[in-house]
């Protein structure tokens, strides 16, 4: 079986496992009120990818403070039953390449019993409509570092996004 064969069982045995009863989903933008719950999630983000290594959770929402209602910052957070699941970052970028402005998500996290449910998707649908609003060209996206987290990068080109390579960073 050739590799474009397995990755394309591999997206049908993962979207058949996805496909659960999905509950009501709503989705708000965030404000500095909500600085806490964006940062227990971004925090519970950070732990998963770094195995505990990140910011301490007050670190988080001091940051998050400093940047919610920012100019080009949008914070939105998943709601089922009026209780807080997910919550995603997308900033407005700007690049030659991408023809002008565009939007980057930074953060998205969802609850790990809550996973599987459609609320990923519903914030991807909701950066959509954030982009469209704004203008934006694109909305581009870093996954973790691969294999370990293939199911991550499964489920954003599952959702629409072109594997484009690797990202980097240099810290300053």
């Amino acid at each position: 079986m050739s590799e474009n064969e397995n990755k394309m069982r591999q997206l049908q045995k993962e979207t058949a496992d996805a496909v659960k009863e999905v509950p009501e989903i709503s989705i708000r933008v965030a404000n500095t009120e909500d600085a806490a719950t964006i940062a227990r999630f971004v925090h519970a983000l950070l732990d998963e990818l770094s195995g505990g290594e990140g910011a301490t959770i007050a670190e988080i929402r001091e940051i998050a403070l400093g940047l919610i209602d920012g100019a080009g910052v949008i914070a939105m957070i998943a709601y089922v039953d009026n209780q807080p699941v997910g919550a995603m970052t997308l900033n407005e970028c700007a690049a030659i390449y991408a023809g002008g402005k565009f939007g980057e998500i930074s953060e998205l996290y969802v609850d790990p019993d809550r996973r599987s449910q459609g609320i990923a998707k519903q914030l991807l649908d909701s950066a959509q409509s954030e982009a469209v609003a704004r203008g934006w060209k694109r909305i581009e996206v870093g996954a973790p570092g691969q294999p370990e987290w293939q199911r991550t990068l499964n489920f954003y080109v599952r959702n629409g996004f072109d594997e484009v390579g690797p990202r980097l960073r240099r810290l300053v």
